[in-house]
């Protein structure tokens, strides 16, 4: 003191007193089967996520063997090759990544079979069967994991054959666990159809179908933000918030997949599970606990709570040149941008719009949550122009939340300006390894934790809102704006989100720190 120096101070290392992580690790080997092993998501996200829970310690060699299972006829050593270059290093353990990476392939065996006949499963669960024998577990006391990387046409043949020749022979402390990925049909009545087949097959907590938007970590805060934080509380409702964005945007196009795209379009592969998983945590009611039945209960009676979707609080767009892929239709109807407003007809959110945006070959990457506050009464300082306050959740990239406010611009005049409370993960997390969604989601199936997947409810309550809205469009009945490549998307979309109250901010741009 009284030296006139500043000096820095230095942060301790973030500690947590949380005792919600309740989990006890179980004993008995466990098997992952990867089912449509030699396919893109399987290398690009499931052995990459497998990878890194194997690095951090989360699976063990001595207890976890995985197993790749497609129609290729390849061999182990193929397949191995095949991942090889989509396993990245883990921070922190860059030294190490080649050691890494040859031992965790090393746990890796192929079986190759069709999808839909006896013999394959059968040599599958030989193979499963040995390595279970090798270990010295017990019968049905093993661990067996099956991640479905594959088109839904084929959930229900392979789901049979599953249970027919895969399953543990008996109960003792072991279970049988499947993975599904989106998309869970194209309308309620295939997703109902879907649901019934495999629910046939598989008890409601062995199936886990997974959302990765419910892996990301800025998501998984969101709760935490509003029911930890006795601030948020008294403000998180329609007397304070004017409207709520949430906004999914990407500067390329269908790059080679505009047939896969044009099946689906915008609002089944977005907005219908992504961006409305993201509205259910940001609109639902405290749950009574934490536990996976009480969060997802809460999430279903959001879903319940949305009115049908007014044609005239819809905006579509597809970008010039989406019909120059020859795998679309010159005369193609799907969307490639959607922006619409949902309204939620309950005590909390009633007359408050949601607006969700999702669009391709926009002019920017980004995903994220915007809830903007109504003025403020009685504005003696006459700087509404200047905009409303914001609390904004980015998603990626950048992960980071701010709170946009109103300051006194600094100077010797009484003037204002737009500034923010910011906290960006890069930043102040910098030793902090932020997993990827796929690796926190493979995880909670392991651990058998359902809270962020979705439950079949949920799945249906979902389609009903989005199905009357997507038959109009596959009928003709709507069509899609053109909008150029880079732009914003059709001027329509804008003007949409300012008639249901949204506040354009001008002049104010917010920049992620640098370290």
């Amino acid at each position: 003191m009284g030296t006139g120096q500043w000096t820095v101070e230095h942060r301790a290392p973030i500690r947590s007193d949380s005792l919600l992580n309740e989990y006890v690790p179980e004993i008995g080997c466990l098997s992952i089967i990867v089912l449509g092993a030699s396919g893109d998501l399987a290398k690009k996200k499931t052995f990459p996520a497998l990878f890194h829970l194997y690095r951090q310690g989360f699976i063990q060699s001595q207890d976890v063997h995985i197993f790749g299972y497609a129609r290729t006829a390849i061999s182990d050593d193929d397949l191995r090759t095949r991942i090889r270059g989509y396993l990245t290093p883990c921070k922190g353990f860059e030294q190490t990544h080649e050691e890494d990476v040859a031992q965790f392939l090393q746990l890796i065996k192929y079986v190759s079979g069709a999808y839909d006949t006896e013999e394959g499963f059968r040599l599958l669960d030989k193979a499963i069967s040995e390595y279970e024998l090798s270990k010295n577990s017990t019968e049905g006391s093993s661990r067996r994991l099956f991640y479905l990387a594959l088109p839904p046409s084929v959930y229900p043949p392979v789901c049979k054959m599953i249970r027919s020749y895969c399953m543990n022979k008996s109960d003792l402390g072991g279970w049988t666990r499947i993975v599904v990925e989106k998309p869970f049909g194209r309308d309620l009545a295939s997703a109902e159809e879907l649901s019934a087949q495999i629910g046939e097959l598989f008890d409601e907590p062995q199936i886990y179908r997974i959302d990765h938007y419910l892996g990301k970590e800025l998501v998984q805060n969101l709760m935490v933000l509003r029911f930890a934080n006795r601030f948020f509380l008294p403000l998180w409702n329609r007397d304070n918030i004017s409207n709520i964005q949430i906004v999914f945007r990407e500067d390329f196009g269908t790059d080679g997949r505009g047939g896969y795209f044009d099946q689906y379009g915008i609002i089944r592969d977005i907005i219908q599970n992504h961006l409305l998983q993201v509205l259910c945590l940001v609109a639902m009611e405290k749950p009574v606990s934490l536990k996976p039945e009480h969060v997802r209960d809460e999430k279903v009676k959001v879903l319940q709570s949305v009115l049908p979707i007014e044609d005239n609080e819809v905006v579509l767009g597809q970008y010039e040149g989406y019909t120059d892929d020859p795998t679309v239709p010159d005369n193609s109807n799907t969307p490639t941008f959607a922006t619409m407003v949902l309204r939620i007809h309950n005590e909390r959110w009633e007359g408050v719009p949601f607006i969700m945006k999702a669009g391709k070959a926009l002019n920017s990457r980004k995903a994220e949550i915007r809830v903007q506050f109504k003025d403020v009464p009685g504005d003696i300082y006459k700087c509404q122009k200047q905009g409303r306050n914001e609390f904004v959740i980015r998603l990626q990239p950048s992960e980071a939340m701010y709170m946009k406010l109103t300051v006194k611009q600094p100077g010797l005049e009484m003037t204002t300006a737009q500034s923010e409370l910011d906290l960006s993960y890069g930043q102040r997390y910098q030793e902090t390894i932020i997993p990827e969604a796929y690796e926190r989601l493979i995880l909670d199936t392991i651990r058998g934790d359902q809270q962020h997947f979705v439950r079949r409810d949920e799945l249906k309550a979902a389609w009903e809102i989005f199905t009357p809205l997507l038959h109009r469009i596959d009928r003709g009945e709507m069509k899609p704006l053109p909008y150029k490549p880079g732009s914003r998307g059709p001027e329509e979309a804008d003007k949409l989100a300012q008639k249901a109250g949204y506040v354009q901010t001008h002049g104010y741009i917010w920049i992620p720190p640098t370290l």
